[in-house]
């Protein structure tokens, strides 16, 4: 399993992924650095000058990193959703499955070309945020951890998503009605502390809140979830859906039928 063949199969899988999409940067890359400068001065400089501080920090400050985990989640998960399903359009998938390439190696190559590109726009869009705003980091092992696992796991994700997929349509359905609304209810850009407990506690069955927050406290040193609750979810999530793709892909489901 561990043989010369497989790693390099891996490892072109990845390059594969990585050249994929930095040919078209311009699709890829640019668009997130533009839309969450727009964040910044929308919601950090015209509206955050309103809100003022948010626990003891500015709002810019705070919501500084949610916009970075955004640009993170969508990268990750749309690379992977968009060019695996590509490859099962194209029918090249099937050639890849049958040869000598455990499924693992195969999984690996497409996810990590995701946590990739999702670890790049993050890179891209703290550097732009840092013209916005002084970026401090309280702990950078809890940062890095958070974001590999975050990048991680929605690749992963995308992955599924594009599995189950039978026509292009179907790959910007869970983007659409179930990643954008988590998203944007995960605390990007309020303190859950701020809602009715009701509300406090159907928040709590948001995954996005737990990623958030774990990199929110990377940056800022508090948090509104125990980050090692978070940590230990997070983990589980990605078990569960490395788990599922794995079983989806070695069965052939989705993609031999």
């Amino acid at each position: 399993m561990f043989d010369r063949q497989s790693l390099t199969a891996l490892q072109s899988i990845f390059i594969k992924e990585v050249t994929r999409y930095f040919r078209i940067w311009v699709q890829t890359l640019l668009p997130p650095a533009i839309t969450m400068s727009l964040y910044f001065v929308i919601f950090g400089q015209l509206i955050g000058s309103r809100v003022g501080q948010m626990d003891g920090v500015s709002y810019m400050e705070y919501i500084t990193p949610g916009i970075i985990m955004m640009s993170v989640i969508t990268n990750s998960y749309s690379n992977v959703v968009s060019s695996f399903f590509s490859a099962k359009f194209q029918r090249s998938i099937e050639e890849m499955l049958v040869a000598p390439v455990p499924t693992l190696y195969i999984l690996l190559g497409y996810v990590l070309g995701g946590v990739s590109r999702g670890l790049l726009t993050g890179i891209i869009v703290t550097i732009v945020a840092s013209q916005f705003v002084d970026i401090q980091v309280y702990s950078w092992g809890i940062l890095f951890f958070v974001v590999f696992l975050t990048s991680m796991m929605f690749a992963t994700g995308g992955l599924v998503n594009a599995i189950f997929a039978k026509k292009f349509d179907d790959i910007s359905i869970v983007p659409t009605f179930i990643l954008t609304p988590l998203t944007y209810l995960g605390g990007v850009f309020y303190s859950i502390q701020l809602l009715p407990e009701f509300w406090q506690n159907v928040s709590m069955a948001n995954p996005i809140l737990y990623m958030v927050n774990a990199f929110r406290f990377g940056f800022l040193g508090f948090s509104d979830i125990n980050i090692t609750t978070a940590l230990i979810l997070i983990s589980a999530f990605i078990v569960s859906l490395f788990s599922l793709a794995y079983y989806l892909l070695n069965k052939g489901i989705g993609i031999r039928s």
